[in-house]
C-alpha cells in the first residue's frame, strides 16, 4: 500500500512538472509584446532621413524614408519603436529617438514626405553642392557630368542613414549588405557601379579627401559612370556622413 501511494505521488509530481513545462513553453512560444500607449499621437521627424520599417527593429525591411519635419500619426509603442502611419496610409515602425512631439497642424497630416523609388526626389542644398563639386572635377578632365537618378538617390539615403544610426563606417552594411546587393534589392539595373563614402565636417573637405585618394578619384573621374545618387546626413562622430553611388547604364 505504501509503495502504491508513493508510486502515485511520484506520478502526480511528474505530471505537475510536465504540465508546468508545457505551459511555460507555450507562453514563451506564443507570447506577444503588448503595445504601450504613446505619450503623444502626432509626431514630427527630427532627423534628416528616417527609415519606415515593417516592424519594430532594424532587422525589419525599410518600406520608405521619412524626411526631417515630416509628420506621423502614432498609434502605439513597442520598446523603443513607435507604430506609425504615413500620408500614404502605410503602417510601419520608426525608432522613437528620431520622432518628437508635434502640434496638431491646421490641415490634415498632408505634408508627410515619403521617399519611394517611383517618386521625384528633391535634393538638399548640401547634396546639390556635392553634385556641383563632383561635376566640376569631371568638367576639368573633359568628362560628361553625372545626372541624378531618383532610385539611386533613395539607395544612397538609405545607406547614409544606416551608417549614422548603426554607428559604423564601411561599404558593407550590416543591414543591407554590399552596395551591389542594395542596388539589386532595389531593382536598379546597371552595367558598372561603385560607391564613395566619407565622414567629414564639410562637403568641400569630403570631395578634397576623395580627390586625394586614388580609388575614390577614379570613381569620380570615370567615363564608365553617367548616373549618381548622393546623400548627406548629419553625424555626431564626423560632422557629416556622405554617400555617393556611381552607376553606368
Amino acid at each position: 500500500m505504501k509503495s502504491f501511494i508513493l508510486t502515485h505521488k511520484l506520478m502526480i509530481i511528474l505530471c505537475c512538472l510536465t504540465l508546468f513545462l508545457i505551459i511555460s513553453i507555450v507562453s514563451i512560444s506564443f507570447g506577444m509584446v503588448e503595445p504601450e500607449t504613446p505619450d503623444f499621437t502626432l509626431g514630427v521627424v527630427n532627423t534628416d532621413f528616417l527609415n519606415l520599417r515593417t516592424g519594430p527593429g532594424i532587422d525589419f525591411d525599410s518600406i520608405g524614408i521619412l524626411t526631417k519635419n515630416a509628420y506621423l500619426r502614432i498609434y502605439g509603442k513597442i520598446g523603443d519603436w513607435y507604430i506609425v502611419q504615413n500620408d500614404n496610409n502605410q503602417i510601419g515602425s520608426v525608432h522613437s529617438k528620431y520622432v518628437s512631439e508635434a502640434q496638431e497642424p491646421k490641415a490634415s497630416v498632408s505634408n508627410i514626405e515619403v521617399i519611394e523609388e517611383t517618386s521625384s526626389i528633391n535634393n538638399t542644398t548640401e547634396e546639390n553642392q556635392l553634385l556641383d563639386l563632383i561635376n566640376a572635377e569631371r568638367s576639368k578632365n573633359h568628362i560628361p557630368a553625372l545626372s541624378i537618378d531618383d532610385a539611386l538617390q533613395n539607395v544612397a539615403r538609405l545607406k547614409a542613414q544606416d551608417l549614422v544610426q548603426n554607428n559604423y563606417f564601411s561599404h558593407t552594411s550590416p543591414t543591407y549588405g554590399t552596395p551591389f546587393e542594395m542596388l539589386k534589392n532595389n531593382h536598379i539595373s546597371y552595367k558598372t557601379a561603385s560607391e564613395n563614402i566619407a565622414g567629414n565636417s564639410s562637403i568641400e573637405g569630403a570631395v578634397s579627401s576623395w580627390m586625394n585618394s586614388a580609388s575614390h578619384k577614379e570613381n569620380i573621374l570615370s567615363n564608365d559612370y553617367n548616373y549618381t545618387g548622393i546623400a548627406v546626413v548629419d553625424s555626431i562622430a564626423y560632422g557629416k556622413i556622405i554617400v555617393e553611388l556611381f552607376v553606368g547604364k
